[in-house]
């Protein structure tokens, strides 16, 4: 098995060294019989999560192996050091539950944090790199909260993969070693450079085994006595010294935040689309609230009539796009801080009113936000800057329950601090710089324990009797949302394979420059939208779109070609 996963992962080097051939068909072994599944974007991690639903584990169980598999072999994504959102569905009462673990700034923070000063705003690697960007990790939090909840396996047992892992060391993957090699900051870090790269500066090459005791001796810890182990004792300590103590960017984060760091259970948001119910994670992400808007706003169109890739589904597909996130940077961050309108985002009315500017020719790029009921009108636009990382499991497991988690460390190798063996994130650079604007102060401005907004849109779909259909999501940063919605439309819309809608070739319009996947198919597509008023830019969009799509014959997995990424399934 494992060489087999290995000569999966060289494989994909050529996918990602070479964007055109994106549209291949990816290594997806688990199709349409199989009772149980997990996509995720590591071999390693994927193996983990099959392991225990092989063994009758639940969906929530198969999460957690899979998360700490994660936090070793694809540091650069995600970790314990980190965050996430999970849905999860109960496959026996039809019901859909939240858990947000999004972290949390510490208590000392003032709105001015990152301000200099002279009153003007850090640069954004200025705030990134050190303890300045630490937020609370929440993962570990919400992931107890859920296996309390819908677990089967015990805890104890989740982090045996891991474990041995770490002891007996992973071989350096085509893509982690990339990362390695071209990122500027983590060899500054002496922790991490020790452990990441060789004496002479140069990244550990491909296929080195890379062991981390310090992460199994962590694994061992919070396996033993639970998440207590992780934001009290030992760890807490080593995070709030490798934050506190960083030379260059000191930061914040105390023993006292870490110790009061509470996961929340938390509503979906939902939307009927179509003839099917669509649901997502609501506020601090703004990640379900935007992506459901784009697709309630898209209704009024027949997409299915329109050819995927085509000029029509791209110009309509980002015009919808605009509008929803002209709404996203004035009123989206977190709810428990801010009066978050919610249901008037999501009003079919208002959004059949903003739908109609798409045929308004006096209406053009960029959108302003609308005014939807509730909202606070003293607000100014948002100026968070997210970057792309992050990583994204789907999972059914043997009981029809189900799990789509979006875990991060925000940048690419987050913080580049090290405690414990993990990276630890740099969340906090996901609220405003700025606090305030013309118009008023801003929603996602940064405050004491307040959450900042994200993008991550874990996704699931139901038919009309209230049976599972789908389960996605995605990395990506802000442009998360439109991997996702468009891959939503792959399936619901356009009738294709979650395989084949996850290849089709991006585009996302963040209400300004509109993206196209270089090296697709769509790249052609620049002169034609640019005379309708398009601003267009051809670029690398790397997705990490994992999925499972629940099929009359049973499961049928996809997983991006753009990543590691593999389907497992029985």
């Amino acid at each position: 098995m494992i060489s087999r996963l290995f000569k999966d992962i060289i494989v994909r080097l050529a996918i990602f060294t070479a964007p055109f051939l994106l549209l291949a068909t990816v290594f997806s072994p688990a199709q349409a019989e199989n009772r149980f599944m997990i996509s995720a974007a590591n071999p390693h991690a994927a193996q983990a999560g099959h392991d225990i639903l092989a063994r009758g584990g639940s969906a929530v169980d198969a999460a957690i192996a899979t998360q700490m598999v994660l936090t070793l072999v694809e540091p650069q994504s995600s970790g314990i050091g980190g965050g996430a959102f999970m849905l999860h569905f109960d496959g026996g009462s039809k019901t859909l539950t939240t858990f947000d673990g999004r972290e949390t700034a510490p208590a000392q923070v003032d709105e001015s944090y990152f301000l200099k000063d002279d009153g003007t705003p850090y640069k954004f690697y200025e705030a990134v790199v050190g303890g300045r960007a630490v937020g609370v990790p929440g993962v570990l939090a919400m992931l107890e909260q859920a296996h309390q909840k819908y677990g089967k396996r015990p805890w104890a047992e989740l982090f045996e993969a891991a474990i041995a892992l770490s002891e007996q060391g992973f071989a350096v993957s085509p893509r982690l070693f990339y990362l390695l090699d071209t990122d500027k900051h983590l060899r500054t870090k002496a922790v991490a450079a020790a452990y990441f790269y060789d004496a002479d500066g140069s990244p550990h090459p491909v296929g080195h085994m890379l062991k981390n005791p310090a992460l199994a001796a962590s694994f061992r810890a919070i396996a033993k006595d639970g998440a207590k182990a992780f934001y009290t004792g030992a760890i807490a300590r080593d995070i709030v010294a490798a934050a506190q103590s960083d030379p260059d960017n000191p930061g914040l984060i105390s023993l006292p935040d870490l110790a009061a760091y509470r996961a929340k259970e938390r509503p979906p948001v939902c939307i009927e689309y179509r003839i099917t119910s669509v649901c997502g994670m609501g506020p601090p992400t703004s990640g379900g609230i935007t992506s459901l808007q784009i697709l309630k706003i898209l209704e009024k169109w027949d997409l299915s009539a329109a050819k995927p890739g085509s000029l029509d589904a791209v110009s309509l597909i980002s015009k919808a796009s605009a509008l929803a996130f002209a709404d996203r940077g004035k009123y989206l961050a977190d709810s428990d801080f801010v009066p978050v309108p919610t249901e008037g985002l999501l009003n079919g009315g208002y959004l059949a009113a903003r739908a109609a500017l798409i045929e308004d020719t006096a209406a053009s790029l960029p959108y302003k936000a609308g005014q939807p009921a509730g909202r606070d009108g003293a607000l100014s636009d948002d100026n968070a800057l997210e970057l792309p990382s992050t990583s994204h499991f789907s999972i059914v497991d043997g009981d029809g329950n189900a799990v789509s988690m979006t875990t991060s460390v925000e940048n690419v190798f987050g913080s580049r601090l090290m405690a414990g063996g993990f990276i630890l994130n740099n969340q906090l650079t996901d609220f405003s710089f700025r606090p305030h604007g013309e118009d008023g102060p801003v929603a996602n401005r940064i405050e004491p324990g307040k959450r900042p907004r994200s993008s991550m849109s874990p996704t699931m779909a139901f038919n009309g009797d209230g049976s599972l259909r789908l389960v996605v999501g995605s990395p990506g940063g802000s442009r998360i949302i439109g991997y996702v919605t468009k891959t939503v439309i792959g399936v619901l819309d356009w009738g294709l394979t979650v395989q084949a809608a996850i290849n089709l070739p991006h585009h996302i319009n963040r209400n300004g420059t509109l993206d196209l996947e270089a090296g697709t198919p769509i790249e052609a597509l620049q002169p034609a939208l640019e005379k309708q008023g398009f601003k267009v830019t051809a670029r690398t969009l790397n997705s990490g779109l994992h999925a499972i799509e629940v099929t009359g014959d049973g499961l049928r997995g996809g997983a991006d070609p753009r990543r590691e990424g593999i389907v497992l399934g029985n």
